[in-house]
């Protein structure tokens, strides 16, 4: 899978800055088999990372953000909605120019509007579901990508 995503984005070449966002709620399910090092190597494939983040809810395990923390990525704990959050986190992102690509890690239809305005603000989008059975169509469509973990 990694190989497909350097061929398909080229990265190593112009080294755009990528943002991924992870909607740790929809991708951490017992349903799938998501792991985080698997998250963490797509967005190195897609560029460089400029950004790393896990937004979780205020039920997370300890364990969970510990081993994420471990691996690089900004955890982000909310008591509050965790889609809302990473949407005006990912918007504002994108809108400010800080990174060159968009991915979010979901399965949630909610972020289709994010990734349509990051669209028109000139960054390139990448859907990227947790599962085959975890892929949105309606993320997909709306992102310039999609990759898919696991395939």
């Amino acid at each position: 899978m990694f190989d497909r995503l350097r061929a398909r984005f080229g990265a190593g070449t112009d080294e755009p800055t990528v943002g991924l966002f992870v909607d740790g709620p929809n991708v951490f399910r017992e349903e799938f088999d998501v792991d985080l090092d698997d998250l963490r190597t797509a967005a190195e494939e897609l560029g460089r990372v400029g950004v790393l983040r896990l937004y979780l809810d205020e039920h997370a395990t300890p364990g969970l953000i510990q081993a994420a923390e471990a691996r690089g990525f900004e955890v982000i704990v909310t008591s509050g909605d965790v889609d809302v959050k990473l949407a005006v986190d990912a918007t504002a992102l994108a809108g400010e120019g800080a990174i060159d690509r968009l991915a979010i890690a979901s399965r949630d239809t909610d972020f289709k509007p994010v990734l349509e305005h990051a669209g028109r603000n000139g960054v390139e989008t990448i859907a990227i579901a947790p599962g085959s059975y975890g892929r949105s169509d309606a993320l997909r469509n709306a992102a310039d990508d999609a990759v898919t973990l696991g395939e």
